[in-house]
């Protein structure tokens, strides 16, 4: 085997490389005592991998098509890279708790790993190497789940996330024998030309392939467990999961379903306006019940995760754009919530209930207020980000899909009224509640500043910059 082929997996090697600076420079200073300077390394380590992987312009293949990898999967991890690197920044006023800053090599060296499996997955060319780098991202972040065990059911959080994964990792599997079984081939490009010759095999495999992806992506019907893990598991690691596997994993679906199932595309049609209308739809009544905040923002993504799904409809170049530039917006619009949630979370001892917020602006009007423009942008107000990444999906879904589409359209714009209603219940409870016990004023630290400005940022620039969106068309096009 050529192994120089390693060294066209640029993005992935670097993140390797810094996997290996992170173990060392945790086992060699794990005695001591005071480690200011581990999370700016770790910060300054994957800011260089948000360069690398925005350096690399061109498509490239390694060991005979198993690893394909295109313009727009590297913008893809570009963004994928940056999400995780505000995540990681807003993650030090966690890792200073005094129960927690013993962990918190194995928390940035659990997360580069699932960057890594997520790097894999967007660029695999094979069924083999797609399996493989799902389980590579999904066993580190069960670890990571877990990784406050003693607090907030983490334990029993991440018990449920690991069922649930094992469950549909061989439902997936069970797909996958069904596509060979049918074709004969595993490798994306070669199942395209054959998929029709058994179709009842091919349907089969389609429909519980996507079963197994579509806990992944946190879709209705199989999305039980994403209430209690997200509540459960460590704040920071909720912002991680909702955001940045969601956009890898969504991101895959849509290039396997171009490259692989195009030529049954009757088929995953239907199967997929069916799960975009009950996602939408389901997510957005069950969220308006929610007290707890982060079983709110987990119905929350369930509900987003569907509207990214229209982006899917459209299974072109339009389409891969939308979905591309939806999970950019929505990762900085969800994250800078979540970096309100921690902070409040880390100083008023754990409470994450809705409740608690009531009165919030009158002792925190910056955070409130920020948190305010982020709940915008999820809910799609103009002019923030958020509204001018759902027009994307929506007319990518017109556009891409059949006359039914235009239906799916309009019951997901039903739905972002709903949406705009619950998430006011929270700006409601920040602004005009009152509270006899308002939360006490925080002083939030540097990172967490330096956090919210990245998050705020995003959603105003990324709504009235024209070029991020013709960044990431031009990259599709190739």
């Amino acid at each position: 085997m050529d192994y120089s082929q390693f060294f066209r997996m640029v993005p992935e090697v670097s993140l390797m490389a810094i996997l290996f600076i992170v173990f060392f420079a945790d086992m060699f200073t794990a005695g001591s005592k005071d480690r200011k300077w581990f999370n700016p390394l770790v910060c300054v380590l994957m800011l260089v991998q948000v360069g690398i992987s925005f350096m690399q312009k061109e498509g490239v293949e390694a060991f005979g098509g198993m690893y394909v990898t295109s313009a727009a999967a590297n913008v893809m991890k570009t963004i994928l890279a940056a999400g995780t690197l505000i995540v990681l920044i807003q993650s030090r006023l966690w890792m200073s708790r005094q129960d927690t800053s013993f962990k918190e090599g194995e928390f940035y060296f659990l997360t580069i790993s699932t960057l890594l499996g997520m790097n894999m997955m967007v660029s695999s060319g094979h069924f083999v190497i797609f399996f493989i780098a799902l389980e590579m991202a999904s066993v580190p972040m069960a670890c990571l789940v877990a990784l406050d065990k003693y607090r907030h059911n983490s334990a029993e959080a991440a018990a449920k996330f690991v069922l649930m994964a094992t469950f549909s990792s061989g439902v997936m599997l069970y797909g996958i024998s069904f596509l060979y079984g049918s074709v004969g081939t595993l490798y994306f490009d070669d199942m395209a030309e054959n998929i029709t010759n058994n179709l009842v095999l091919s349907i089969m495999g389609l429909v519980f392939f996507f079963s197994g992806l579509g806990f992944k992506i946190s879709l209705v019907p199989f999305h039980y467990w994403t209430a209690d893990t997200y509540q459960g598991a460590p704040t920071t690691v909720t912002g991680y999961l909702s955001v940045i596997s969601k956009g890898a994993a969504a991101f895959t679906l849509m290039t396997i379903i171009v490259k692989v199932f195009m030529p049954i595309e009757t088929y995953w049609n239907y199967m997929l306006y069916a799960v975009i209308v009950l996602s939408i739809t389901i997510a957005n009544l069950m969220a308006i019940r929610q007290k707890d905040l982060k079983r709110f923002m987990a119905f929350s993504s369930i509900s987003q995760a569907g509207y990214i799904m229209l982006a899917v409809i459209g299974a072109n170049q339009l389409g891969f754009t939308a979905l591309t530039y939806y999970v950019m917006i929505y990762i900085v619009a969800n994250l800078g919530v979540f970096t309100v949630i921690s902070v409040v979370e880390e100083n008023n001892n754990g409470v994450t209930n809705m409740s608690a917020y009531n009165g919030f602006y009158s002792t925190n009007p910056k955070l409130a207020f920020l948190m305010t423009l982020s709940l915008f942008s999820l809910a799609g107000i103009p002019p923030f980000a958020g509204m001018f990444s759902k027009f994307f999906v929506f007319v990518a879904a017109v556009q891409g899909g059949s006359m039914l589409a235009y239906g799916i359209v309009f019951i997901a714009l039903i739905n972002t009224v709903i949406s705009l209603y619950y998430y006011l219940l929270i700006v409601k409870a920040m602004y005009i509640n009152k509270s006899e016990n308002p939360l006490p004023t925080f002083k939030s630290d540097c990172n967490t500043r330096l956090a919210l400005a990245i998050c705020t940022a995003g959603v105003i620039l990324f709504g009235i910059g024209s070029f991020f969106y013709e960044w990431i068309f031009n990259a599709a096009a190739m």
